[in-house]
């Protein structure tokens, strides 16, 4: 049993999971991919950096003006794209009624840097050709006006707007995966409080940047040389960065009902926590104090984002230990890290294995991972962020 919610709370349904990534695009393509194990990686274009690389997709399918392909980023044709395949799937798309006020809680980073642009004013630098004032000549003069060194964290929510024309509200999270733990969060809360009928929720990552390689190298957070599943990575820990789009559509279940949608499931709870990662064991401690706001029982299905990266990983491998009862899956190892994406497509593979009657097979040698056999009812989704931010959401079957 779940803890008991306020009364008047709403129940709120999934009506609608756009996904594209490493693995394809679609909730077909992506449930035969994790039936088959498949895992698609590129450990050659940016040697020694291993990559999970966005499967080929045809932009124009969701994104149909050439024009507003042009002005987008990679990262932003990205999260577009899913955004338009989870508006299909809820069966809203072209619906201006109800696109018009639909809210949209979008989790993002800080977006793509000029490569080109960075990559002259160091080598001038370099050279000593840098006068007074010279940076400040090309950054006004080489970049574009939605640029501030990197782009806007909201183009994204913007574009959504202007492509598929959602309408309603709009907030933009930045925190990496925290941020689309807590845009997860938020957005339940205010369809259960009767603020909101109907919300888009999701994010977009474009993990094939060298400039993102570089800043996580700063860190040691990348993994290096060869791929290996993230539950074996102990010895030399490490994120593969990923390339994916994943957005949900969530919805009052009144609302849903009234218009004729077809649920995937329900998401029953998000629990939010930010540990002091100085501490011995902090994580481990996190994720034992979030737990019981679930009121879950001793067995059962749990999703988890984790990264690779030590020490978190192995202190979220402890939690999970005291919870030998629970099916656990790694998002991390077939989708590689996709950081603010990594909530949401949690969420979205723990609803589609609810609809499918199904979790979907380990892909670990480890053996952490095991079968379950049988039709899931409830599924955990854990996020517990590389740097900082743990949370947990709890996904349920419809009756």
């Amino acid at each position: 049993m779940t803890e008991p919610k306020s009364a008047g709370a709403k129940e709120v349904w999934i009506t609608g999971i756009g996904i594209v990534s490493s693995l394809g695009e679609g909730l077909d393509a992506h449930w035969d991919a994790l039936n088959a194990g498949k895992i698609n990686i590129d450990d050659k274009r940016f040697a020694p950096y291993i990559v999970h690389p966005l499967a080929p997709v045809t932009f124009d399918a969701q994104i149909p003006k050439k024009g507003d392909q042009r002005q987008m980023e990679a990262w932003q044709r990205i999260g577009t794209y899913a955004a338009g395949l989870a508006l299909d799937s809820a069966g809203v798309k072209g619906n201006k009624e109800i696109l018009g006020r639909m809210d949209m809680i979008v989790a993002a980073g800080g977006g793509e840097r000029d490569i080109a642009v960075d990559a002259s004013i160091l080598s001038a630098d370099a050279k000593g050709n840098s006068s007074p004032g010279f940076l400040n000549e090309r950054l006004m003069n080489d970049l574009r006006p939605t640029l501030f060194l990197a782009q806007l964290s909201n183009l994204l929510a913007g574009n959504i707007a202007i492509v598929h024309g959602v309408c309603g509200t709009s907030r933009t999270f930045m925190g990496e995966e925290a941020a689309s733990i807590d845009a997860a969060r938020i957005a339940l809360a205010r369809i259960e409080a009767g603020q909101s009928d109907i919300a888009l929720v999701g994010a977009a990552h474009n993990g094939e940047r060298s400039d993102l390689l570089v800043l996580y190298e700063f860190g040691d957070f990348n993994l290096t040389e060869k791929f290996s599943p993230v539950w074996q990575r102990e010895e030399r820990g490490g994120f593969a960065l990923g390339s994916a789009g994943c957005f949900l559509v969530l919805e009052a279940r009144e609302h849903a009902e009234a218009r004729g949608a077809k649920p995937h499931a329900k998401l029953t709870k998000v629990v939010a926590d930010l540990a002091q990662r100085k501490q011995p064991r902090a994580v481990t401690k996190s994720l034992e104090a979030l737990w019981p706001k679930l009121g879950v029982g001793d067995s059962g299905a749990l999703i988890t984002g984790a990264t690779g990266v030590e020490p978190v990983t192995s202190d979220e491998k402890a939690f999970l230990r005291q919870h030998p009862g629970f099916a656990v899956r790694a998002t991390g190892t077939m989708f590689g890290h996709t950081l603010e994406t990594q909530f949401p497509l949690g969420l979205a593979l723990a609803a589609l294995s609810i609809s499918r009657g199904a979790l979907f097979p380990p892909n670990d040698p480890t053996g952490l991972e095991v079968e379950k056999a049988g039709s899931p009812d409830q599924i955990i989704v854990v996020g517990t962020g590389h740097w900082q931010g743990e949370g947990m959401a709890l996904v349920e079957a419809i009756k």
